[in-house]
């Protein structure tokens, strides 16, 4: 879970999720009101995250597997993902831009 750069307060589970679904960028620290970013790191590797929930379209190009099995593990991947992203999120206390 990530922790506030500011007090090192870790989030729970349930915040993290409820501060990263927004579009605005700056996430304050439940603890301290802080303003709190996702560490440029954790920008880089989340579109990676992204990716996994299209694998089953890669297992197909090389495994004769039927589509009903892949098109059911496009789903199950894609929750085992959403549960896993806050255990992955850094914080920083200042934006960081990918460029």
């Amino acid at each position: 879970m990530p922790s506030c750069s500011n007090c090192n307060e870790k989030w729970s589970w349930k915040q993290t999720v409820k501060k990263t679904m927004t579009l605005n960028p700056e996430m304050s620290c439940p603890h301290c009101g802080a303003k709190q970013y996702q560490s440029k790191s954790t920008k880089t590797k989340a579109p990676f995250w992204g990716l996994i929930v299209l694998l089953p379209l890669l297992i197909q190009t090389f495994f004769n597997v039927p589509v009903v099995i892949l098109l059911s593990l496009i789903p199950v991947l894609a929750v085992i993902v959403f549960i896993l992203y806050p255990f992955l999120i850094e914080l920083s206390s200042k934006e960081d831009f990918l460029f």
